[in-house]
């Protein structure tokens, strides 16, 4: 038998953590730790040599970009003092496709890191959890995880951090790639893969720039959320846009107001798949607003685009360079 190799599991929270807690609000909440954690995960150790590292007990919507980036910052510090064949992260579902991208714009390392979390607890009988963390530890041990950037392993998939999107509040199979499709699955301990993720970026920052908003269009949407952002002090916008990247004239209205405050606005569709494109030219249209200055997107939903625009932020505001950015033609500042 081949010598076991050496996994990092950092355990950050979510309902992978929880129990019912029946006593007092009979509701799940963070209780174990990521040792008592392993205990009734013991197949996990039959897999490889497991380091625990403990990061805390965040629910999903407890997290917030400051603790994002402060988790990249202990993964290099991490990954510079032993080196390990792979580092597993449990996370809550609501916000782990938002860290996980994060992570794989911060961190460039050949090191497989697959983020993973459970969409039932500990107290349901049918727990995901155990299953979700095998088959991560499963993917790091994967030679052709090297150089994938992040991953995400839940439910048998295997999914790039920059593609993936939680689509279900409550299914197993919630997480998925709507645009390309998964990138492979795990089977039965077997790892298979499909493709590579569709391209790897990297912004070179350990900082984050939080005051950024996000504001989706909607019907007859006018122009007062957008100057409300713009005149109490955002440094960036994102705006999830109708369609292929068309808005209402008074919204349109409203985001010339930001723009024309030297803000950073980038676009992206409030649909679930797809890219922003600038083909039409009635008012409000796609065409108006690349003209104004607005940026539009390489396939990124709302959240997406703002973790990447917080990232950007602390390293430019050049508008040129944003836009190459958020289009692709740049892989790495």
């Amino acid at each position: 038998m081949s010598e076991k190799k050496n996994i990092l599991i950092v355990f950050t929270g979510g309902t992978f953590s929880m129990k019912v807690e029946r006593k007092n609000t009979s509701g799940a909440i963070p209780r174990y730790s990521g040792e008592e954690l392993l205990k009734k995960i013991p197949e996990a150790r039959e897999i490889a040599n497991i380091s625990c590292y403990d990061f805390g007990k965040y629910p999903g919507p407890h997290v917030t970009p400051e603790i994002m980036i402060e988790l990249s910052k202990q993964l290099k510090i991490k990954i510079s003092q032993k080196s390990y064949d792979g580092i597993v992260i449990t996370h809550g579902t609501d916000t782990l496709e938002e860290t996980a991208y994060l992570i794989d714009l911060t961190i460039k390392t050949e090191t497989p890191i697959v983020f993973t979390g459970s969409m039932k607890n500990s107290s349901d009988p049918d727990w995901d959890g155990p299953k979700n963390l095998c088959d991560s530890i499963q993917v790091c041990l994967n030679k052709n995880s090297k150089g994938m950037g992040v991953l995400v392993c839940l439910h048998g998939e295997v999914n790039a951090a920059s593609e993936v999107t939680k689509i279900y509040s409550d299914e197993f199979d919630t997480f998925q790639s709507l645009d390309f499709g998964s990138l492979g699955f795990v089977q039965e301990g077997r790892v298979i893969y499909n493709r590579f993720p569709r391209h790897l970026e990297i912004i070179n920052t350990e900082k984050v720039n939080s005051n950024v908003d996000l504001l989706t269009v909607y019907a007859g949407m006018d122009e007062k959320f957008f100057k409300y952002s713009a005149d109490n002090g955002i440094e960036g916008l994102v705006v999830e846009a109708l369609g292929i990247g068309n808005v209402p004239p008074k919204a349109f209205d409203g985001i010339k107001y930001v723009v024309e405050k030297g803000i950073p606005v980038v676009l992206v569709s409030r649909c679930p798949a797809g890219e922003t494109d600038y083909i039409y030219s009635y008012p409000g249209a796609g065409k108006h607003l690349y003209k104004l200055g607005v940026i539009f997107t390489d396939y990124l939903n709302g959240q997406k685009a703002r973790i990447k625009l917080m990232l950007a932020l602390t390293k430019t505001t050049d508008r040129k360079t944003l836009t190459k950015l958020f289009e692709g033609k740049i892989k790495e500042i």
